[in-house]
């Protein structure tokens, strides 16, 4: 498939998928006329990509992990390893500290309805001139 086909079906951008082959995590054959060709198997390879992306994984991070993915072995296993290891705990850490963040405006939310509940009470009790 051609990359215009590549990027509907993967829902991402040509530029995405030129940055993706200039950084390494994607390869595509080339045309005589020099167009770039992709096989199925991309296209669930730039969702992973995306998805490595959305986790707030860098080009480098995905780069060191993407040799374990496709093809694991003992040597690319250990750096890997360590790596996703890494990262998951990063994530693991981000997602605490939106938790907390989340909590706070809970607590802001409650004591807003609170405070509005006594201003509508209040305002119920006042006498009309």
């Amino acid at each position: 498939m051609r990359i215009g086909e590549l990027a509907a079906r993967a829902d991402v951008s040509v530029r995405s998928l030129r940055y993706y082959e200039e950084q390494g995590l994607l390869t595509s054959s080339r045309s005589a006329s020099g167009q770039r060709h992709y096989t199925e198997d991309d296209v669930e390879r730039v969702r992973f990509l995306q998805r490595m992306y959305a986790a707030g994984l860098s080009s480098r991070a995905i780069a060191e992990v993407l040799p374990c993915v496709e093809t694991p072995t003992t040597q690319t296993a250990a750096t890997a390893f360590e790596r996703l290891v890494a990262e998951r705990d990063r994530i693991d850490a981000h997602i605490a500290e939106l938790a907390a963040t989340r909590d706070a405006l809970e607590r802001l939310i409650a004591a807003n309805l609170e405070h509005r509940a006594t201003l509508d009470a209040g305002a119920g009790s006042v006498a009309a001139p």
